[in-house]
């Protein structure tokens, strides 16, 4: 069982940077999650540099222990989970580096362990969709963003960027799209765009509708529109307003904080999650650190999330003291 390696007398700031001091493993044996880095951002339409978001999110996991009070269980109990370092692209080259992607992903889909993928430009999410999709048929989406991220492309011989992936998903039936959901629009240039992305299925919530509902009434509508469908969770990190999130590439003021963002994330235990990606980390717009700093800590609350549909499935008993909190 691979667990993270907290050495006695060792600072946090000593050794390799891998994700909160996983070991750093390119195995698929005995292993339930894998963090595994995507470095690739040629999908994005505005500010690049997002390759470097793994890297800075690695960096900002240092202090990370995966104890988690809140939710009362320390996740390397019940998990095996590994850093798997990162994927081979080739940046430029986007239908290229896609397949590679697909290519890598599937083993590990196959092998039934969760992939915990940082970006990258959400564009990536395609591929991981549609190796998702190989293994488990046509998946749920549950989506946080500040863009539906599922405009039709306008040229057929550029059809690919981080703005169409859910588009492409819903067309080619990779994505179940009559159980996703996608939480937190407020950017957009169409006034007919949430429509048109209602129209291919999804269930479209703006940030005033998400606000308006609050976590627990939000959480209640994921888990009815999803049941216990695999699910494909994708966050990207501009869900969060740009005081939490200021290192990306497409910000969109009057957003959430990272703690609502927390709290929505800690209500959706018992997701039958299968992937996840947290994308759009662009490091070099907040020298602060503090867009990866938030990132990490969402990853985090995630492989909370996975431990806790372990316990439940191994049948332990919640303790009194978390049950009653």
């Amino acid at each position: 069982m691979y667990r993270p390696l907290f050495e006695k007398g060792k600072p946090g700031f000593a050794g390799i940077r891998t994700f909160m001091h996983l070991p750093h493993v390119r195995t698929l044996d005995h292993v339930d999650y894998a963090v595994i880095g995507n470095t690739f951002d040629t999908g994005a339409g505005f500010a690049v540099g997002t390759r470097f978001g793994p890297s800075a999110i690695r960096e900002m996991s240092q202090r990370i222990r995966p104890t988690n009070p809140a939710q009362g269980i320390d996740s390397s109990e019940y998990l095996s989970g590994i850093d798997y370092g990162d994927l081979m692209v080739y940046p430029g080259y986007i239908e290229q580096s896609y397949e590679a992607i697909k290519e890598q992903l599937q083993p590990i889909f196959d092998k039934g362990i969760i992939p915990v993928i940082l970006g990258g430009d959400h564009s990536i999410s395609y591929p991981h969709v549609q190796a998702a999709a190989k293994t488990y048929g046509p998946i749920s989406l549950v989506h946080f963003d500040s863009h539906s991220d599922a405009w039709k492309p306008v040229d057929d011989n550029r059809p690919f960027s981080h703005g169409s992936m859910f588009w492409h998903g819903a067309q080619e039936g990779w994505i179940d799209t009559s159980s996703s959901i996608q939480m937190g629009m407020r950017g957009c240039s169409s006034l007919t765009h949430y429509e048109e992305t209602r129209e291919l299925g999804y269930d479209l919530l703006t940030t005033d509708q998400v606000k308006q509902l609050g976590p627990e009434a939000l959480c209640s509508r994921i888990k009815q529109r999803v049941g216990q469908r695999p699910v494909f969770l994708t966050f990207d990190i501009d869900f969060l307003d740009p005081v939490f999130a200021p290192g990306t590439g497409t910000p969109e003021v009057g957003g959430f904080s990272t703690y609502e963002a927390i709290q929505m994330l800690r209500g959706l235990k018992g997701l039958n999650i299968i992937g996840f990606d947290l994308v759009e980390v662009l490091p070099d717009r907040d020298p602060a650190r503090v867009t990866a700093l938030n990132a990490a800590h969402i990853v985090y609350e995630v492989i909370t999330l996975l431990a806790l549909n372990k316990r439940d499935a191994m049948g332990e008993k919640v303790p009194e003291a978390v049950a009653g909190s």
